[in-house]
């Protein structure tokens, strides 16, 4: 058997031996990804310190990755399709890797959100890639278990990701949390070329590039009003960005039903399976995402566990994804998608909604059966829907069916944490105020209105000052403490009647097991299994 893997797939006559192996390329590729956001969020602290971030400077390094990730996805995953998806997979992770050096080396707040916009860009490409590339080497037959696998890899993301940030701050300085891709990313490049088979398209017309900038302007506005609008006020910037993503969706939508080759083919929102899986991997990620960033917060700021100790303790939620996947592995085959989705986003919901309890005297005990119930949900219910988006598209669209799916999912993430956090935001400051505003000066209390940090540090402030002392400090502690606490138990509310309202349209979208794609015009539009595939 040669070194490297140089036989493209298509010409391949029967499975791909090493496809196992290879999936192992693709889900250390997707961890990276994953774990670019997830180990950021117990970094914060430490970069907000060290960089004097304001709240909108520690939002954008953040979502300066997001922005690109979410806009490139569609347009780089139909460049994978018609040159290399393997060739976009080891160019993804090399820019990745870069922005990540970049990221460990710079100490200015413009410098960060510009490395963190290269790994987007890289992350962009790597994501619609591991998808294809997955789909196009595994046999039919094959897919679901390799999908679900997937799929766990970026439950486990979620916990590893903090866990390895904690683990190297302990010692050393919030840029290592930068380097913790770089050697996955060598190891996935150069495992790319040694165990993933070449795959592209097979006559695959020219690239709707009008199509792919409108994608790129509609996604791009949409993700930069979601993150601006709901934390820093619906100005200007926001209301026309909104504007703009209503008016390129819409161009979009024209210009793909008109163009003979478009880059998505937008019809396909009307197949009952494909919509609703849409819809429901961006509601999972929006209650995924949100649930954790204030969690994490809580566990960091309330319950003073420091970063390593904060990554440990997420550790259930990994393990509860993984358990998900393979109750999914044994039932969706029996069931169908709809009876394993479905209750996903039921159990998803009761999630959200158990953190409705937290109050001041909460503990670590009252998030792990939340944590618990989300990871569960995740691995029963997006390895089915991810797999049935994918089932939509044919052998030379498999790069924009995994661009969609991401959209979906960064979208719901960004929704839940822009949203959500919004929300937490505006409980924490209604209820500070009510507790310490008229103990403290005003300069005071804005700094500790603006996050829960700053809370602790006016009150760290305050226990060394002539004018303060222990007792004043302590009693501000505690406001600040009860104030997030109170954010969290309102927040939950909301995001859990946001969640319960996308699994109703998932229950009414989603056909059954017997009409699942059996009308007419969506049994058409099955896309029919190349027997060279795999």
């Amino acid at each position: 058997m040669p070194l490297f893997a140089h036989t493209p797939v298509e010409r391949m006559s029967e499975p791909y031996r090493r496809r196992w192996w290879a999936l192992l390329v693709l889900c250390l590729s997707l961890l990276i990804v994953v774990m670019a956001n997830t180990s950021l969020i117990v970094a914060a602290p430490a970069m907000t310190e060290d960089l004097r971030l304001s709240s909108s400077d520690l939002q954008w390094v953040i979502d300066g990755y997001t922005v690109p990730y979410a806009a490139l996805m569609l347009v780089l995953g139909a460049i994978g399709d018609k040159y290399s998806r393997r060739g976009a997979l080891v160019l993804g992770l090399l820019v990745f890797a870069g922005g990540s050096v970049m990221g460990s080396l710079v100490d200015e707040t413009g410098l960060v959100i510009a490395a963190r916009a290269v790994m987007g860009v890289g992350a962009a490409v790597v994501m619609p890639a591991t998808l294809s590339l997955l789909v196009a080497t595994f046999p039919k037959r094959e897919r679901a278990r390799a999908i679900t696998a997937w799929t766990a890899t970026s439950g486990l993301a979620i916990a590893v990701g903090p866990l390895l940030a904690g683990w190297l701050l302990e010692d050393h300085a919030w840029g290592s949390t930068f380097l913790i891709n770089v050697p996955v990313a060598v190891v996935a490049v150069v495992g790319a070329f040694v165990l993933v088979p070449p795959s592209r398209a097979r006559g695959m017309g020219r690239i709707d590039y009008v199509g792919g900038l409108l994608s790129i302007v509609s996604v791009g506005s949409l993700v930069y009003a979601i993150i601006e609008g709901p934390h820093f006020g619906w100005g200007t910037g926001p209301i026309a960005a909104a504007l703009v993503a209503g008016a390129g969706f819409v161009a979009f939508t024209l210009w793909e039903l008109r163009h003979p080759q478009p880059m998505l083919d937008v019809r396909k929102f009307a197949l009952r399976p494909f919509s609703g899986s849409m819809i429901a991997v961006l509601f999972f990620f929006f209650g995924a995402f949100g649930s954790i960033y204030y969690a994490t917060q809580y566990l960091q700021f309330v319950l003073g566990h420091d970063a390593l100790e904060t990554g440990v303790r997420l550790l259930p939620l990994a393990g509860a994804v993984f358990a998900g996947a393979a109750v999914t592995g044994k039932l969706t085959p029996k069931l169908g998608v709809k009876a394993t989705i479905v209750p996903g986003m039921v159990i998803g919901t009761v999630s959200v909604f158990l953190l409705t309890q937290i109050d001041n005297g909460s503990s670590y005990a009252d998030f792990v059966p939340s944590l618990l119930l989300l990871g569960f949900a995740i691995g029963l219910s997006v390895s089915p829907a991810t797999d049935t988006i994918m089932g939509s598209f044919p052998e030379s669209e498999l790069g924009v069916g995994g661009g969609a799916n991401d959209t979906s999912l960064e979208l719901g993430g960004s929704l839940g944490i822009a949203v959500l956090g919004s929300l937490l935001s505006t409980a924490y400051q209604d209820e500070l105020t009510g507790l310490a505003g008229g103990r403290l000066p005003q300069a005071a209390l804005d700094t500790a209105k603006e996050s829960v940090g700053g809370g602790l540090a006016v009150a760290e402030r305050i226990a060394g000052s002539p004018d303060g002392g222990p007792q004043q400090a302590r009693a501000l502690v505690d406001a600040v403490h009860e104030s997030f606490a109170h954010g969290v138990a309102h927040t939950s509310l909301v995001g859990g009647v946001i969640m319960a309202a996308g699994a109703l349209i998932v229950l009414l979208v989603l056909p059954g097991r017997r009409s699942a794609g059996q009308g007419p015009a969506e049994a058409a539009a099955e896309p029919k299994e190349d027997a060279k595939v795999g």
